[in-house]
């Protein structure tokens, strides 16, 4: 007997909230915002603070939604803070912006990562070490208190304190500026004019997650930012909790799957990395070195500590130059090994797996903070692990009232091999292979994912709709997410203001009302998370490591074949059910539109983790990106060129162009 059945005819339980399938909801705005994360919230900010009347609608409590709801621990990209040492204009000159990144949405992140957190500053989060708690570290500056991750010569990347307070900050600021919000309202249809994909979109509509009741938004400019799928190849909470990294295990592909079915393009959807599924660890909890634990020393079973080098392999003896420009380097990245040497940063001994092989060093590997400077120590226990993502309470909160010292305690690194742990997940060991494929577990890439395609103004294909955060083909982070929020704010508030409203078209409204509540019409049917399972395994088998036709064809066969057979017969008992089964049609339709991207996609490119067995000569060099749209069913593909963020003159003088500061 399926689980949901047997729990509704043993253990009959009363849904809290009244149900109300058959209400509507309407509400007008100038802006509509979907997705109410860190670009979502500053893109209704900003437009609200242009004078435009904005609605925000997620499907989660607005106050911690989104992948920085659990928090940030530091801010990249921050070029115009009064300590740093290179431009926006002097990166892009001396590092070109790589092909398979959205180049105008990684240049706005330059201009503006530095004044989104001067915002959080007029809100009331501590972006300074104003009380002095690391006066005398090597990454604060003492003029400005201002605390530096990573590159502590440059300081491009703003450490701060506060992180975990982010998305309740927004939500204040967002009431203050009269924000209409809108929560537990699962977006699932963009309104276009006369019902037509391809059209202008005017608004979009859904449901509540809780009541069921159906929302029509009308809008003169509908934002997108509701970010990119996770948990596509792999659905493991039962194993591993959340099973989602960095993001918010809730991530659908909702945004993406509506601009789809409108017409919109998409591109990079073939984008993807392996991924250690459920055999992940929680996040940050095992010490390593990198991202947040970045810099950490690392001793063997035996105490032995493992070198530094830099990225000429000379050792390393002071701690401080971890974090410092090799003799005769500008500036350095993170990446190890794998960024280009003009870039590359400190790392371990890159031959170290061989060493370990030969029994120089033992495992197990321990996280070593004992030894590092004070000021060190505290700034990864405790600044950084306690307010980046996931860590505050379960990692953080949890270790010290455990007993955890870092002062005279070491915590266990990740065990699993590389090839098995994946690149987000891969023990610190790792420094050269960090792209190996372990077995056929992929996610969407974690860098430069797939989404909508926009242009300077950051709007998509289609008429007033527009896109922000990782929403956007090429962009990934917090300081991405934000900046283009802020950017995009600004950009369809001006547009809004010279536009009319257009009526939602009532035929489009029914048909979709239709389409969502075939699901709660059934007493019996399938369950949400085995179709779910199902779709994970038909990633697994047919877009896994290797590609080719046939295996890519035959995947949207079995993706046909559970649309129109197993969910065609799932059932809701509730609308919080009705939300997971609807999200599985958005995954189902997501996992569509990667093997159709797949298909294009006509030659094997490792930037983008792609392998086809029928085209394994690289792509890589081919000048153009491929973007896909589909109306009425057809699947359309167009050649997008690398520089096409640059066809109308410098990334500089587009943004001067396009980022409406002039009017303030």
């Amino acid at each position: 007997m399926e689980y949901r059945n047997f729990l509704s005819d043993k253990l009959p339980m009363k849904w809290p909230y009244p149900v109300k399938y058959e209400d509507e909801t309407w509400d007008e705005a100038d802006v509509l915002v979907v997705g109410c994360g860190l670009a979502g919230s500053f893109a209704a900010i900003q437009a609200a603070k242009r004078g435009a009347s904005v609605i925000a609608v997620d499907k989660a409590p607005i106050i911690y939604s989104g992948s920085a709801g659990t928090g940030i621990d530091h801010w990249t990209n921050c070029l115009t803070n009064p300590c740093s040492r290179l431009t926006p204009d002097e990166m892009v000159e001396d590092n070109p912006i790589s092909p398979i990144t959205a180049a105008h949405g990684t240049y706005i992140c330059m201009r503006e990562a530095w004044p989104c957190l001067q915002d959080f500053e007029e809100m009331g989060i501590n972006i300074r070490d104003a009380e002095g708690e690391f006066e005398g570290a090597s990454f604060r500056d003492p003029e400005t208190k201002l605390m530096f991750a990573y590159d502590y010569t440059n300081k491009l990347h703003i450490r701060f304190k506060g992180g975990r307070y982010l998305k309740p900050t927004l939500y204040k600021e967002m009431k203050k500026m009269g924000v209409r919000m809108y929560e537990h309202v699962m977006m699932t249809v963009l309104l276009t004019e006369d019902g037509k994909a391809g059209g202008r979109v005017i608004g979009a509509a859904g449901f509540s997650t809780r009541t069921g009741e159906f929302f029509v938004f009308s809008a003169k400019a509908t934002i997108m930012a509701t970010a990119n799928p996770v948990r596509l190849w792999q659905l493991a909470s039962e194993q591993v909790g959340s099973n989602a990294h960095e993001y918010d295990p809730n991530l659908d592909g909702g945004g993406n799957v509506m601009a789809w079915r409108a017409g919109a393009q998409l591109m990079l959807m073939e984008n993807s990395q392996p991924s250690s599924g459920g055999r992940r660890y929680p996040s940050y909890m095992t010490g390593n070195s990198n991202n947040t634990w970045f810099g950490c020393s690392i001793v063997d079973s035996q105490g032995k500590e493992i070198p530094w080098v830099n990225r000429d392999g000379e050792i390393i003896q002071n701690y401080d130059d971890r974090m410092r420009p090799a003799p005769g380097q500008k500036w350095w990245m993170t990446g190890g090994p794998n960024a280009p040497y003009k870039f590359r940063g400190a790392t371990y001994i890159t031959d170290f797996e061989q060493r370990i092989m030969s029994g120089e060093y033992q495992l197990p590997f321990f996280a070593d903070m004992t030894g590092i400077p004070d000021c060190e120590r505290r700034g990864i226990f405790g600044l950084m692990i306690g307010n980046e993502g996931k860590t505050a309470i379960p990692v953080y909160e949890k270790l010290k009232n455990a007993g955890f010292d870092p002062e005279k305690d070491m915590m266990m690194c990740n065990v699993l091999h590389p090839h098995y742990a994946g690149c987000l997940d891969q023990p610190f060991w790792d420094v050269k292979i960090a792209g190996i494929n372990g077995p056929n577990m992929r996610d969407i890439s974690f860098k430069s994912s797939g989404g909508i395609l926009v242009d300077w103004d950051m709007r998509s294909s289609l008429e007033g709709l527009y896109a922000a955060g990782n929403q956007v083909a090429g962009l990934s982070g917090a300081s991405q997410s934000a900046s283009s929020g802020r950017y995009v704010g600004r950009t369809a508030a001006h547009w809004a203001q010279y536009q009319t409203h257009a009526a939602p078209c009532p035929a489009q409204i029914q048909s979709e009302k239709e389409r969502i509540y075939s699901y709660v019409q059934r007493d019996r049917g399938y369950g949400w998370k085995e179709i779910q399972i199902g779709l994970c395994r038909i990633m697994q088998d047919y877009c896994g490591d290797y590609k080719n036709k046939d295996v890519l064809l035959m995947g949207l066969w079995w993706l046909d074949s559970i649309r129109h057979n197993e969910l065609a017969h799932a059932m809701a008992a509730n609308p919080h059910d009705l939300g997971k089964i609807i999200g599985c049609e958005v995954r189902l339709s997501i996992d569509e539109i990667i093997l159709h991207q797949c298909l294009a996609r006509e030659g094997s490119n490792k930037k983008l983790g792609f392998d086809r067995l029928d085209f394994p000569e690289s792509d890589e060099m081919c000048g153009y990106n491929i973007a896909i749209s589909q109306q009425d069913g057809k699947i359309k593909a167009d050649h997008i060129p690398f520089d096409y963020c640059t066809r109308e003159g410098s990334l500089r003088a587009c943004y001067e162009k396009h980022c409406c500061l002039k009017e303030e």
